[in-house]
């Protein structure tokens, strides 16, 4: 399990030829960094007079936020599991027209679960960042920038995690579930990247 690992192990693992973790993996750790950082402005701002009129968002943020940072960091373990049944399908035989329809059939069902995974990720990942949208503007004003890193760490995740979206449609012989995939993955990366850029250039305009 990816989240049993420290980061030092993690990226140990993730220089290395093994399969797992790549992009993914990678994408899901990077997420789960920025929703703590929102957690963690969340976290100085409650409590404080200034924010008083806040307080109680505040505290119902910082759940939301803990068990966002939760499920993101599942999605390194669950993208590794989705991977797994697509790196042994590549390994299958195909000297035969048996084998090759054989494999043909294990890579079409592979592919589409390793589509899955990264799609459920962006999901969680453009959850994440319409709270941390909220987060940039209630959060405290000395803490705000890491609201800017958080929503850029975010956003660098939600492109990564599509990658693995795409590259695996690609190779799909359906066609119908090909482009339903890039839609859903196309409809995230648009919404999460504008929301993204608003966030990182409010943050900005209130720091320069």
């Amino acid at each position: 399990m990816m989240t049993d690992m420290n980061m030092k192990e993690f990226l140990n693992v993730l220089s290395s030829s093994e399969p797992v973790p790549g992009g993914g993996g990678a994408s899901g750790y990077v997420a789960a960094v920025g929703m703590s950082l929102g957690n963690m402005v969340l976290s100085l701002t409650t409590g404080k007079k200034k924010y008083a009129e806040y307080q109680e968002e505040i505290e119902e943020s910082i759940k939301k936020a803990t068990v966002l940072t939760d499920r993101l960091s599942e999605c390194m373990d669950k993208d590794a599991q989705a991977f797994k049944p697509l790196s042994e399908a590549y390994g299958l035989p195909r000297e035969t027209e048996e084998e090759k329809k054989y494999r043909d059939e294990v890579m079409e069902k592979a592919l589409v679960v390793a589509s899955e995974a990264p799609l459920a990720m962006m999901e969680i990942i453009v959850e994440a960042m319409e709270l941390m949208d909220r987060i940039s503007i209630i959060g405290s004003r000395i803490a705000i920038s890491d609201a800017g890193v958080g929503i850029q760490m975010l956003k660098a995740a939600l492109n990564g995690a599509s990658l693995n979206v795409y590259i695996n449609t690609k190779l799909m012989k359906n066609e119908d579930v090909a482009q339903d995939m890039n839609t859903r993955a196309d409809e995230l990366v648009i919404r999460g990247n504008e929301l993204a850029d608003k966030v990182y250039d409010e943050v900005m305009d209130n720091i320069r």
